[in-house]
């Protein structure tokens, strides 16, 4: 039928993964095209996905004392001027408001590529007293970003969704376990909700957020060798305290400076997610993030019709009094066989199969998303088996992303070796690295590979003593990969 070979993927993961993804996001209902090169618009499947992710997040930044609030959009030029380095290292990026109907505006205003010059000012009004700290504010919004050449659904768009945290604390050591611990959330969002192993270091000094004292970032490499930065977390030390004078009076009312971090997760996250799982039949979504984790597909013939879609009718009521968000799709229309490719293309984590047998049996047939596995299982207790299905389901997805990372951090002692195993594998190659950005330089030109991280620790012994470019005394380990 003509519908069900429209309903396939028909490129390949593995020979042509860009034209894959793109196929996968519009086949299953993510995303769609804007007008407007560089934008895309987020169909109902696609941002109940975003929205789970946000969920998970915005309760865990509740639970340790974040308060949600908004600011606008514009920024007034005068503002972003008053942290310099922010200007500089956005200021490509930045698109401007310049009129306001026909009436040419007296300052320009940009739309926000980050907020940190927008929330600092505000920061400044509400913080008085060291009684007042730590300030814990996070938005959830939309910013742009005017870089995009090529659109990438939710990878690369001018305009993205994403949550920016913004904290002020009374000194360094609270300031920075406040971006610790937003790190390690990333982290837990990636293998407890997303099964997705990933890395966590910090970036180099080069490629840290404008006017931060260190970035942090979560890296997940992709099944095609890149990597992904996940998420950020920064501790931003002073600069911006002082440029927007957030400062407290201590116990004896003497004025200090505060310490401020800021930290936040895009839709990327998304990109990352359907890269990692998904397959040449279609999408594949962990069961907590999937907007639907069971269907129930009926099977009948005209004669056990009414007896099957009843018991299929009171499974659905079952699963869904246990909390499983459940679809039954009794179309009379489409048959099981192109009802199974379209739940499958949509990522439907669990298919429940009910006809005569199971109706006659008191049984229910399991199928997983990830890789067909089938069992067929008695319908008493079908809510709690079917939790533990679902967390089946999870732990194969992380199985099978873990297995994708597993062996591909290598190592290399030369320029050459770093090119050489880059280019042939992909992955993360590890090195020795004086700490010269100009050593990355050659590697970037050749194939377009960067130090994505360095370690956390900041005292960890480098892989190597020598810089695998220059030669020089190695002051810590370079991660290099190919990104997107």
């Amino acid at each position: 039928m003509s519908g069900e070979q429209e309903l396939g993927i028909t490129e390949s993961k593995e020979h042509s993964p860009g034209e894959w993804y793109a196929e996968v996001v519009q086949k299953a209902g993510l995303a769609d095209y804007a007008p407007m090169g560089g934008f895309i618009v987020t169909k109902p499947r696609g941002y109940a996905v975003w929205e789970r992710i946000r969920n998970h997040l915005d309760g865990w930044f509740k639970d340790t004392g974040v308060r949600n609030a908004y600011f606008p959009m514009f920024v007034p030029e005068s503002f972003l001027e008053r942290e310099k380095d922010v200007v500089e290292g956005f200021d490509p990026e930045v698109a401007w408001v310049t009129h306001g109907g026909h009436e040419e505006l007296e300052e320009r205003l940009a739309v926000r590529p980050t907020s940190e010059s927008i929330i600092a000012p505000f920061m400044a009004d509400w913080t008085r007293s060291h009684r007042d700290l730590p300030l814990r504010l996070n938005q959830w919004c939309s910013v742009v970003r005017w870089e995009a050449t090529e659109t990438k659904p939710f990878f690369r768009t001018k305009e993205f969704r994403w949550q920016e945290g913004h904290t002020a604390h009374a000194d360094e050591d609270d300031a920075w376990d406040e971006t610790m611990t937003r790190l390690e959330q990333y982290v837990r969002l990636y293998e407890e909700v997303m099964a997705m192993p990933v890395m966590a270091g910090r970036k180099p000094p080069h490629d840290k957020f404008p006017g931060a004292h260190t970035t942090t970032t979560v890296e997940a490499l992709m099944p095609d060798g890149k990597t992904v930065q996940g998420a950020t977390s920064h501790y931003l030390g002073t600069s911006f305290a002082e440029a927007f004078d957030i400062t407290y009076a201590d116990e004896d009312e003497e004025d200090n400076v505060a310490h401020t971090t800021s930290w936040g997760i895009s839709w990327r996250a998304m990109g990352a997610l359907i890269m990692t799982h998904s397959d040449d039949q279609g999408l594949a979504l962990p069961p907590a993030l999937a907007p639907t984790q069971v269907v129930i597909v009926p099977i009948w013939q005209e004669d056990t019709k009414d007896e099957v879609r009843e018991y299929a009718a009171d499974l659905a009521v079952d699963l869904e009094d246990a909390g499983v968000r459940v679809e039954l799709d009794d179309r009379d229309h489409r048959n099981p066989g192109f009802k199974y490719n379209e739940h499958e293309l949509n990522g439907v984590p669990l298919r429940v199969e009910v006809g005569p047998h199971e109706v006659e049996d008191g049984e229910a047939t399991l199928v997983h998303r990830p890789d067909g596995e089938t069992a067929t299982v008695a319908r008493d207790g079908i809510g709690d088996t079917v939790g533990e299905h679902l967390d089946t389901v999870h732990a194969k997805l992380y199985a099978s992303a873990e297995e994708t990372l597993e062996g591909e951090v290598r190592e290399a002692e030369s320029r050459e070796e770093i090119l050489g195993t880059i280019g042939q594998h992909g992955g993360y190659v590890t090195c020795g690295w004086c700490g010269d950005e100009d050593c990355e330089d050659p590697i970037k030109e050749a194939i377009a590979a960067e130090i994505v991280m360095v370690p956390l620790d900041r005292d960890e012994e480098p892989v190597h003593e020598d810089c695998a470019i220059c030669g020089a005394t190695a002051e810590e380990t370079a991660y290099f990969a190919k990104s997107y």
